[in-house]
């Protein structure tokens, strides 16, 4: 069950007794690191939106953005890693099918799927052939899960990103995030009133699958994963599609007064959640249940997490009015039960009862841990580390292996599995910009959304690394024209009693909640998921940050190719006031081409970063700019040739002033330099962009023109530092994971 000896005499002091066998598995789940996030709670008051709902009236299921017009939005991210390792197809599945009810169950129509995924290498002689197949295997379950589900469930999936490193072989991380729109006047809270209200339980019935998913996804995996099977649910996405059309039809009877859904630990959460937070009791009669097998016991039904699945409290006498559009949509709505006026849950079975806490004992006093953090010896190690060493290379050569590493290359094969236009409010897709772009009806405006992370960066310094998680996101939105106002977070890590894993997580979360605050981006909602450990030990710390954006006019949105000749390029930047290794500090570059794994990233300067988005956003509004795209992993060679298609190359010169930032011409090259941003536009624009970066403090050199062309050149210093084809670069960049994928 997960329980420690202390935890358990814990549970005796407070109950004044032994606990009964289904009381003892409740505890055990609800006191999980999945639930009672005991080791990260401490951590994530760093966030002050966590701290305010911690020591205020808690949390709903996902955070909510105004964005006028009566609209706000929804959003959240979770991770599905454990199930996902054992059985890739339904533990990706499940965990898209889990982040859509919680959206749905605010009242919000879900609008929008992404994912962050990672995966142990999938290249043929990168490890051994059977490592390198089974990564392969849960890559392809994954992706396969994710779209299965959510193409069925008619939730477009629009953007994600995926990464391959050694670090996740075999322990795979899935982050499935879910976008949803609602009037703030229609919003459905979470807490139970009203003693006497009849408690609905609502949608699909009851079985023996994902019992104790929680506590399974609160404890290291061992390498046996088949017995773990059972603790992986099943999920249905036609039911869900029905669940989510008579929900959000029955909360619009106004019969409804609190829902929830019955994610990890089931029926146990759902009860125990809804009681406290509503500080009410309630009385379950679990005979009532709808179940798959008769026979299940008291223990099974408070536990297992069989999917799609809700609980509502009915404003009493108007129970009917909810059952009958359930039932009109083909999903069971039955009463099993009531609230009542103590602060006990009461859970009976065949006429006995199987538990009876205090709902607060479960969801408020679970005990904390903290590890006393170690900074561990590669990190010293990295800020030592020096470029002066690193061989001579071809730059060409250079960019023709960044382009077909896994994590760089194109992720067609990917998402040309999902459905990303169904809803019809999809108007920038995958591959077309730095962010996915949203076009919601009933409004005129836009949502921008991306997820991000870069794992090594945060791994070889995690304060800055979170920093830069949260820069480039708010940056990806902003070059699609929409100014970053939200985040929900996925943090994934190893075992935080490990000394030098909790510091990594305490760094890198301060990090995050730094950057948030500067850049007015408030993390409403997350996830935290721990324990993930690999063949190599814990997992590369990835926090990823799912990042809103939001543009007054959606038709002002653009993309990240240039799309004619004769555009001027420009690139936008602001002064770095430290910049170690030459910008190639955790660098793609150095991990590919020179396979070192070494050195610090470069640390943003966040006030900057977002003077710089406002700045995009303002040249996107005033339809100054006709295409945006940062540098990130790559640097700005492989920027460039992102930039270019269909017949449009270029020749960059690129000005002396940036001998100020480095004098490297692989850095220049290849550099991860935070806040740079290639932008095209008509010359006749170029003083208005002048004018708007002036006026924030953003510089900005033109460093060329785009031309009819295949060819892309690079020069600095009066020489060619790159000059490739723009169709081999495309060539290279498409095929990798069609190539390894399809073999």
């Amino acid at each position: 069950m997960g329980l420690r000896d202390s935890e358990y005499e814990e549970i005796v002091r407070l109950l004044g007794r032994e606990p009964r066998l289904t009381e003892v598995g409740m505890f055990a789940v609800m006191w999980s690191e999945h639930c009672g996030y005991k080791y990260s709670r401490p951590v994530l008051k760093y966030f002050s939106r966590y701290k305010e709902a911690m020591e205020g009236e808690g949390h709903e299921n996902a955070g909510i953005v105004d964005i006028g017009d009566n609209l706000g939005v929804v959003m959240k991210i979770e991770s599905h890693n454990h199930p996902s390792a054992v059985e890739p197809y339904q533990g990706a599945a499940t965990g898209v099918g889990g982040i859509i009810r919680d959206i749905f169950t605010m009242g919000a129509r879900p609008i929008a799927a992404l994912n962050s995924l990672r995966f142990g290498p999938i290249t043929p002689g990168e490890v051994d052939s059977d490592t390198a197949s089974h990564n392969r295997f849960l890559f392809n379950g994954v992706v396969r899960g994710i779209g299965g589900y959510g193409n069925c469930v008619g939730v477009p999936t629009i953007g994600g990103e995926v990464a391959f490193h050694p670090r996740y072989t075999g322990r795979p991380l899935v982050n499935a995030m879910c976008v949803g729109m609602v009037e703030l006047d229609q919003i459905a809270t979470a807490g139970a009133q009203g003693v006497g209200n009849p408690v609905i339980y609502l949608g699909s019935a009851t079985g023996k699958d994902g019992i104790h998913g929680a506590t399974f996804a609160s404890e290291e995996l061992e390498d046996e994963n088949e017995a773990k099977r059972p603790n992986v649910q099943i999920g249905d996405p036609f039911a869900e599609k029905l669940l989510i059309e008579a929900t959000l039809e029955a909360l619009k009877t106004g019969a409804i007064q609190s829902i929830q859904d019955m994610g990890a630990a089931g029926l146990t959460c759902s009860t125990i959640e809804m009681s406290a937070k509503g500080g009410v009791g309630m009385s379950v009669d679990l005979d009532l249940v709808p179940m798959r097998e008769s026979d299940m016991s008291g223990y099974e039904l408070m536990l297992s997490e069989s999917q799609e699945r809700m609980l509502a409290v009915a404003h009493k006498g108007r129970e009917q009015e909810v059952i009958d559009v359930f039932q009109k949509w083909g999903v069971h709505a039955v009463v099993i039960g009531h609230v009542t006026d103590d602060d006990l849950v009461t859970v009976t079975r065949h006429g006995e009862i199987v538990a009876q806490v205090k709902a607060n004992h479960l969801a408020d006093t679970c005990p904390t841990y903290t590890t006393e953090p170690q900074v561990p010896a590669y990190y010293e190690e990295a800020k030592a580390f020096t470029t002066a060493g690193l061989p001579e290379v071809d730059h060409n050569e250079a960019l023709k292996t960044l382009a077909q590493s896994p994590t760089l290359a194109s992720k067609k094969w990917v998402y040309q599995q999902y459905d990303h236009q169904v809803q019809t409010q999809t108007s920038l897709v995958p591959g077309d910009g730095d962010a996915a772009v949203l076009a919601p009806r009933g409004t005129k405006k836009g949502l921008s959304v991306k997820v991000d992370c870069n794992g090594r960066q945060v791994y070889l310094d995690p304060y800055v690394g979170g920093q830069l998680v949260v820069a480039e996101a708010a940056r990806n939105v902003a070059c699609t024209g929409a100014k970053p106002v939200a985040v929900t977070d996925g943090l994934n890590y190893g075992n935080p009693e490990i000394p030098h894993v909790y510091w990594q997580f305490e760094r890198s979360v301060r990090g995050i909640a730094d950057a948030c605050e500067t850049m007015k981006t408030p993390v409403i909602s997350g996830n935290v998921s721990f324990y993930n450990q690999g063949v190599l030990g814990e997992v590369l710390p990835t926090p990823m940050i799912g990042m809103l954006g939001v543009m007054e006019d959606a038709n002002n949105r653009i993309g990240q190719q240039v799309p004619e000749a004769g555009l001027t390029l420009a690139l936008l930047r602001y002064e770095l006031p430290e910049v170690p290794q030459d910008g190639l500090g955790a660098s793609a570059y150095l991990a590919e081409v020179h396979d070192i794994e070494s050195g610090v990233p470069v640390p943003p300067v966040m006030e900057k970063e977002y003077a710089l988005c406002e700045v995009l956003t303002q040249l996107a509004a005033e339809k100054i700019i006709r295409s945006a795209h940062d540098v990130s992993e790559g640097g700005l060679a492989f920027c460039l040739a992102e930039c270019f298609g269909n017949g449009i190359g270029a020749k960059v010169e690129l000005p002396e002033t940036l001998a100020s930032v480095t004098e490297s011409e692989g850095g220049i090259c290849f550099g991860e330099f935070p806040g740079w941003v290639v932008v095209s536009l008509p010359e006749y624009l170029v003083s208005r962009l002048g004018q708007f970066c002036g006026e924030e403090g953003i510089l900005y050199e033109v460093i060329g023109q785009s031309e009819m062309s295949d060819r892309l050149e690079l020069w600095w210093k009066n020489r060619a530092c790159v000059s490739v084809s723009i169709g081999d670069f495309r060539a290279w960049h498409g095929s990798c994971l069609n190539s390894i994928m399809n073999e």
